[in-house]
């Protein structure tokens, strides 16, 4: 019979980004090779683990390892990943031009840049080509390549704003010249200058656009240059060079910006850790902690790795990844997140995750991931933009040539078609949507909430309905004592009593009863023998009294008192689960249980409905009377009780039908189905559930849900931004064309409108950084 051994994959191929890299297939293939029945990876405690199913009589254990470590080992020699910084990405093409390069060269097996992030995410193959090659195919380009540790110097990091200031004072000083008289060439050498340094970077995208056979703004703008130049408007023409890498520089350093809030993420997690190995503490560096391994955390000391508490008490601000705004008390066994800042407490940490699994870091990498996504509207624009340029280059050419066939002057016509260049350039609508979701995506990770794409940042702004998940999201999970009725002595009595048969069950019901009756101060004696009566209740013996304690079924044949009765019937309508309490054939009381509603959902669900969410449903396994107690303890509008996983699936296509927009919210497990069928799945406690992370759109990373109103709202200004950009940006083309097709306006103020609505645009979509938690979508 064949046997496991499960190995953790980050150890076997240290360098892939995640389970799904094509190396896992690879080294599938080469350890069946080597003998083994079966390879496949397991998912276990959140981390991918692979499963070696072997024959003992063929294989030893130590074997096996041996063969999947030499395996690892051969294909990480060979297979190659990287994440590499780029410096020098001025625009969205910049991207699409390296992607472009890199994946024609032999050898290289993936090349994804993230424009947003400055990131090259790259696997190559070493025996088919060096890392120094592509290295060097990148700095052919005109970008460098940033090694880890090593910041862009000064003149790097504003480069662009630096030959842009140059351009400007040649500029001036070259139109000054001309007004004084000076000699013609010397004004001309001037203006020269200004488009040498104006130009620069802008000729480079250019042509390398044209080398990928596409067409951008960057070559409209040299165009449009090159055509003033040919009219001897060569103060127009710098100008307006000037003025569009003005424009790019002030963008790019708005898109820093945003992109430092999110990099500010990854700075969270400390460097070093101080770990207990061989009887001694001794400073690692993060990336060197291995599982099991116990970190000490002094107060005041970011917490370096995910790991559960095991010694120590003190209370931990989880805001860097949860957006909670109190610290959250943590005892042995709590769970706690890489990032997080420790109180006054000493808390000693076994490591649960590596660094490259934290919660924290996965944030990092899903946010970088969600600037990639384009949203609806983003992809909208890039579709008109493709079509839309060449069509301006086309319409251009036409003025050019057919007014001189009708007498109009030449130079004039030339000259107009120039200014109806720059004025139809779409540099404001190209940033509009970027620039926007980048910040949206930002400022939602900055306050615990992981949005995973442009597409979902605006999907949650046209919410109309949105669905709930009972237990564990609209309630706290877990049973508690509501009500405690006695009716024959006090309520202290009936308590005591239950709390010392129950104490001695493991039954979710029986822990609530202990539970409320310590939080109330109250002791007991321990009971002589407890008989269990299966789904029934218990029956003990305490202090010489015979005890029985259970729902209704356990008192068959007994008379119960009509106040009892009346109880049960009245606790019992509210969903409640019931436990009668008889001493020596007496009953002195009843204790009802719930799972209770979350603190603050109702007050949650009434600032849904202020965003304009008009239905709020729940769905839930649970009976119509459990279900429709908690809905109207807490304001919802309407319950679907009884259903199985895959009945809530159809219940959100029925609700799609019926409302449109519907999310669906839940704990991201068994919910997933009912997720995927919403138009956005929102998965509740993100930070403790690694199965919410990789299955939900939206994820709460607090286990709270007064963050969904934050989101919603958050996303209903993003859209209300992305609109305003949307709007000037068009505008502005709308109204330049015709104007300077008439010549209502030159070159020179086409320059001034067209490049100050793009700095704008970009200015109105940085608000979203500082968007406030309780904006009620007043801050944009």
């Amino acid at each position: 019979m064949a046997e496991k051994l499960k190995l953790d994959l980050s150890l076997v191929l240290p360098e892939i980004p995640d389970e799904r890299d094509a190396c896992v297939g690879r080294l599938t293939k080469l350890l069946q090779a080597e003998g083994l029945e079966k390879v496949h990876l397991v998912r276990e405690d959140g981390s991918a683990r692979l499963c070696l199913h072997y024959d003992p009589q063929q294989l030893s254990v130590s074997r096996v390892r041996e063969l999947a470590q030499a395996a690892g080992a051969k294909i990480g020699e060979r297979f190659h990943h990287e994440s590499l910084r780029i410096d020098g990405m001025d625009c969205p093409t910049c991207a699409v031009v390296i992607e472009h390069a890199l994946t024609r060269m032999d050898g290289v097996l993936e090349a994804s840049v993230s424009y947003a992030a400055e990131r090259l995410r790259l696997e190559y193959d070493s025996q088919k080509i060096a890392r120094a090659a592509i290295v060097q195919r990148i700095q052919a380009l005109g970008y460098a390549v940033l090694e880890e540790g090593h910041e862009a110097g000064w003149f790097a990091e504003h480069r662009e704003l630096v030959f842009s200031g140059v351009a400007g004072l040649l500029l001036l000083a070259g139109w000054l010249a001309g007004l004084a008289g000076a000699p013609r060439d010397l004004s001309l050498g001037l203006l020269l200058g200004a488009y040498a340094a104006g130009g620069f970077y802008t000729l480079r995208d250019a042509w390398q656009s044209v080398k990928s056979r596409r067409f951008d703004i960057d070559t409209l703008m040299i165009v449009a240059a090159a055509g003033a130049a040919a009219l001897g408007a060569w103060v127009e023409g710098a100008l307006l060079l000037f003025l569009f890498s003005l424009g790019h520089a002030l963008e790019h350093m708005a898109m820093d910006r945003a992109r430092k809030a999110i990099e500010a993420l990854a700075d969270l997690a400390p460097k070093t850790a101080i770990v207990q190995r061989d009887g001694a503490e001794i400073e690692v560096r993060v990336e060197e902690l291995r599982r099991g391994d116990r970190v000490i955390v002094k107060p005041g000391q970011r917490i370096p790795a995910d790991g559960q508490v095991a010694a120590g008490n003190s209370a931990v601000d989880q805001a860097p990844v949860t957006g909670e705004s109190m610290p959250v008390d943590k005892q042995p066994g709590d769970k706690v997140f890489a990032g997080t800042v420790n109180g006054e407490g000493v808390l000693t940490v076994e490591v649960t995750k590596l660094a490259q699994e934290s919660t924290l870091a996965r944030m990092v990498t899903m946010v970088a991931e969600a600037q990639t996504q384009k949203s609806p509207t983003q992809r909208f624009t890039d579709r008109f933009e493709r079509v839309f340029v060449p069509a301006v280059l086309v319409g251009t050419a036409l003025l050019i040539a057919l007014p001189p066939l009708l007498g109009f002057p030449f130079a004039e016509s030339f000259y107009r078609a120039m200014a109806v260049l720059v004025a139809a350039s779409p540099c404001a609508l190209a940033i509009a949507t970027p620039s926007a979701v980048l910040s949206g995506v930002a400022r939602a990770a900055r306050g615990g909430v992981l949005i995973k794409g442009g597409a979902h940042l605006e999907n949650l702004g046209v919410l109309t309905a949105v669905a709930f998940d009972k237990t564990g999201t609209l309630t706290i999970g877990k049973p508690q004592v509501t009500d405690v009725v006695a009716v024959i002595g006090d309520e202290a009595r009936l308590l005591t009593v239950a709390a010392a048969v129950e104490s001695r069950s493991a039954h979710p019901l029986a822990q609530a009863v202990v539970t409320e009756a310590k939080r109330r101060g109250l002791s007991w004696r321990e009971t002589g023998d407890v008989e269990a009566v299966t789904g029934k209740g218990l029956r003990a013996e305490l202090d010489g009294q015979k005890i029985a304690i259970g729902n209704v079924r356990l008192f068959e044949g007994e008379a119960i008192p009509e106040a009892i009765l009346q109880q049960t019937e009245r606790l019992g309508t509210e969903g409640k689960s019931l436990m009668l309490v008889q001493a020596d054939g007496q009953f002195l009381g009843v204790v009802a249980l719930a799972d209770t509603p979350r603190e603050g959902v109702k007050q949650v669900l009434e600032r849904l409905h202020r965003t304009g969410i008009r239905k709020t449903i729940m769905l839930t396994g649970d009976n119509e009377r459990v279900g429709r107690a908690v809905a109207d303890a807490v304001g919802l509008d309407e319950v679907q009780a009884g259903l199985l996983p895959a009945d809530k699936v159809k219940a959100m296509e029925m609700l799609g039908r019926r409302h449109g927009q519907v999310a669906m919210v839940g704990d991201g497990v068994n919910d997933a189905p009912a997720m995927a069928r919403a138009t956005v799945g929102i998965a509740m406690g993100g930070a403790g559930t690694d199965v919410a992370l990789e299955t939900a759109d939206v994820a709460l990373m607090a286990d709270d849900l007064g963050k969904l109103p934050f989101a919603v709202d958050l996303s209903r200004a993003s859209r209300r931004i992305i609109r305003q950009n949307l709007y000037l940006a068009l505008g502005v083309v709308t109204l330049l064309i015709p104007a300077t097709l008439l010549g209502w306006a030159g070159i020179g103020l086409a320059v001034l409108v067209h490049e100050g609505s793009t700095v704008i645009v970009v200015l109105n979509a940085l608000r979203l950084l500082a968007y406030g938690e309780n904006a009620g979508g007043t801050s944009a």
